[in-house]
């Protein structure tokens, strides 16, 4: 491992890769910070770039993209309530209250910081769980995987609040999936007679539609933000409040990560983990949600910490920890590259570049930062009535360009407009992607288990790693459905005794 860190280390060390990587920083600086862009956008609209580009810089423009965009959506959340990205809704709760206190200097500090720190611990984890995973993936046979595929989906399907649309998503991705031609027997399903669907259905539509274009619909009816420059000094090596809050960029960085690494579950429902927890550990519960430091420091070493985490699976067992890395594996497959537990062995240089590379990005994180928020004012005057055309120009270049096929920039306009009114319900977009990754997955293991053992399904609950996999699953779910009803009956006993 050392060793292929230093190779690692003289790859990114590159003139040209250090370039990628600045510029990478930089565009994920922008697109997280910009309410209405995304990491998944910005990942989305540069995909097309990386198709001429030789795969270890592109595999590192795309991941720095990523874990810079995380990153970023704090700023905007911390000055104007307006989180950039998902994963910094909850860092809002504390850090605007913090600036309306005077203190948005400290608060962005206090973000940078953890942000920082949670995204470097992440890639050391990273760095030393994916050969370790990868290594007990190599003795998985087909009912390990298609275990493993199971855990994937009740994962996301039992999180979330809803585990009845969770699970429709699921099933709508697995429909998905299952378009085109059998891959075992070769026989047509659900192609309609349409010779553009024999080959299935691409998943690059699919995201793109459920993700970006869904996106732009949805900003296009709002209005566009404008935001006045607010003067402050941002304090990042602030040692008494490091001291303060030290204990809980650790716990919530080593919670994040673990959280990335299990498929589907993402850096949002990560940061939002580690603030709860936060909260529950602290010993002042009332200062929460009024301007505690805390309070910006769980979310955002959470989630940080959680994007590097969710590239744990994607690069060990081939498959994706959220919704940007799903796009990420989408890419590996257009260069001819499969991740999975063999993949470590014969791509060590390109690995260990990109977690070097990570490493690097979060070191700039705190470089570039201070400057980036000078002028991101000048940025925020740009109307979304400017950027959503672009955005849409970019998903439909970048939708033809995967296999020249005006079918898949139809398909991903459809599935723009069903995601936009799916969301409007509430609906969980990410359970249908998931289902759509992981279905082909679970559908051919389990039929080749099957086939093993001549249709015996004990296969799954007499071999120790799908069993516990599987159990895992079950209980998940169980969860879902049993604790709601034990708060319920809570609460309903709490007021009965005060009534």
């Amino acid at each position: 491992m050392i060793e292929d860190l230093i190779g690692g280390f003289g790859v990114v060390l590159q003139p040209i890769n250090l370039l990628i990587l600045a510029s990478a920083v930089l565009i994920g600086f922008v697109g997280g910070a910009l309410p209405g862009i995304s990491g998944v956008i910005l990942v989305v609209i540069l995909l097309p770039v990386t198709y001429s580009m030789e795969p270890t810089g592109a595999f590192m423009l795309l991941t720095a993209i990523y874990a810079s965009s995380v990153f970023s959506g704090l700023i905007t959340a911390i000055l104007y309530r307006a989180p950039g990205t998902p994963e910094a809704v909850m860092t809002a709760l504390d850090g605007y209250p913090m600036t309306q206190k005077g203190e948005a200097g400290k608060a962005l500090g206090v973000g940078i910081l953890s942000s920082a720190v949670g995204g470097m611990l992440g890639t050391v984890v990273l760095i030393v769980a994916t050969p370790l995973l990868a290594d007990i993936a190599l003795q998985f046979s087909s009912p390990e995987f298609f275990a493993l595929a199971v855990l994937g989906l009740t994962v996301v399907a039992s999180l979330g609040g809803n585990l009845l649309l969770g699970l429709i998503g699921v099933c709508i991705g697995l429909v998905i999936a299952s378009v085109g031609l059998d891959p075992l027997t070769g026989a047509t399903r659900f192609t309609f007679g349409s010779l553009h669907l024999m080959s299935g259905i691409n998943l690059i539509p699919v995201i793109i539609g459920l993700f970006a274009v869904s996106e732009v619909l949805k900003r296009s009816q709002e209005g566009d933000i404008h935001l006045a420059t607010k003067k402050f000094t941002i304090r990042i090596f602030d040692w008494p409040i490091i001291r303060r809050i030290r204990m809980t960029v650790m716990r919530s960085s080593l919670l994040g990560t673990a959280i990335g690494i299990l498929p589907g579950i993402g850096a949002s429902t990560a940061a939002m983990v580690a603030y709860s927890e936060t909260v529950r550990w602290s010993k002042d519960r009332k200062s929460f949600g009024k301007g505690a430091p805390e309070g910006v420091a769980a979310p955002e070493a959470a989630n940080n910490a959680a994007a590097m985490g969710a590239l744990v699976p994607l690069f060990a067992l081939g498959i994706p920890g959220s919704g940007t890395t799903a796009i990420i594996l989408g890419a590996f497959i257009v260069h001819g590259l499969t991740p999975g537990p063999t993949f470590m062995t014969g791509n060590s240089d390109l690995i260990y570049a990109v977690f070097v590379g990570l490493l690097i990005v979060n070191i700039l994180i705190l470089v570039f930062s201070r400057p980036f928020i000078a002028i991101l004012s000048k940025l925020l005057d740009v109307p979304y009535s400017v950027l959503g055309p672009v955005i849409v120009i970019c998903c439909i270049v970048g939708t033809y360009s995967v296999q020249n096929s005006m079918m898949d920039v139809w398909l991903m306009l459809g599935f723009g407009v069903a995601g936009f009114l799916l969301e409007k319900i509430g609906f969980p977009l990410v359970s249908i992607i998931l289902g759509v990754v992981l279905g082909p997955i679970a559908e051919s293991e389990l039929r080749r288990s099957l086939a093993m053992t001549r249709g015996d399904p004990s296969v799954f609950w007499t071999r120790p790693i799908s069993a516990i996999l599987l159990a895992i699953a079950i209980a998940l779910v169980v969860m879902t459905v049993v604790m709601p009803l034990l708060r319920r009956r809570k609460a309903r006993k709490d007021a009965l005794r005060d009534a």
